[in-house]
This record gives structure tokens, C-alpha cells and sequence, in this order.
């Protein structure tokens, strides 16, 4: 697992290893937990659960509107730690309903449930990309 037991614990900077972003995230993906550091007044991290549709990966806040996704709205430039290995992303906000039901699908399978919420106008789905 890549981080804490427990959801959501926050915190400040990230303070894994610099790594370039890998050619595949199949690894990253079949962690239950990652950890995702966001730029707002000052670095932030919160252990989120992950995903992976078209070979993106993806986190949810559902109809939360968490801190971290006020900061993405603000600066979409992410770090995604996974054990001790720390990218540098791209968040960007999924609309396209299509997209979505992707990743519903590959939420439960992974995780045994679907979204609660499953309007994409009504809830935040960031994919990360490569900077």
C-alpha cells in the first residue's frame, strides 16, 4: 500500500524521492492508496484512493468540495506520491459523462462499489497527466 491505513489524513509536503513519471501507472494503480500534494496557500497532501482508465490515472472527491480540489482549481500542478517515489502531474477535471462511466466501471472493480454520486456535473474526477 502506498500510504496510511486510514482516509482522508492531510498534510503538508511530500517528502518522497523525485521520480520521473513512469511509462506505465499499472503499478501506481494497483496501489489501494496514494498520496496527492496540491499548491494552495502552501503545500497540502491528502491519501486518496486511485484509479486508472486509459492509462491515466484518476482520483475522486465525489460532491465533496475538498480542499484539494479548491487548490487544483487554483493550480492544476500536482504531486502524486506512491511508497517512496514522488511525480510531478497535471490534474485536469473530467466532464465528458462517457469519460466518467469509464472510470465507475474500473472504481468498482477495484474498489467493490460504484460512485455514490455518479453526476459528473455534480462531482470532481481529476485524471493526471504527465507535466
Amino acid at each position: 500500500m502506498a500510504c496510511g491505513d486510514h482516509l482522508p489524513l492531510s498534510g503538508g509536503a511530500l517528502t518522497g524521492e523525485p521520480a520521473a513519471a513512469p511509462m506505465t501507472w499499472m503499478g501506481v494503480a494497483t496501489d489501494d492508496i496514494i498520496q496527492l500534494e496540491t499548491q494552495g496557500e502552501a503545500p497540502y497532501s491528502v491519501n486518496l484512493w486511485t484509479v486508472l482508465v486509459d492509462d491515466d490515472l484518476h482520483v475522486f472527491a465525489g460532491d465533496n468540495y475538498a480542499n484539494w480540489v479548491e487548490h487544483i482549481e487554483g493550480n492544476a500542478l500536482v504531486r502524486l506520491q506512491s511508497d517512496n517515489l514522488v511525480y510531478a502531474l497535471k490534474a485536469e477535471r473530467v466532464t465528458d459523462p462517457g469519460h466518467f462511466e469509464q472510470f465507475a466501471q474500473a472504481w468498482e472493480t477495484k474498489y467493490g462499489n460504484r460512485p455514490r454520486n455518479e453526476s459528473v456535473q455534480e462531482t470532481y474526477l481529476f485524471r493526471l497527466t504527465k507535466r
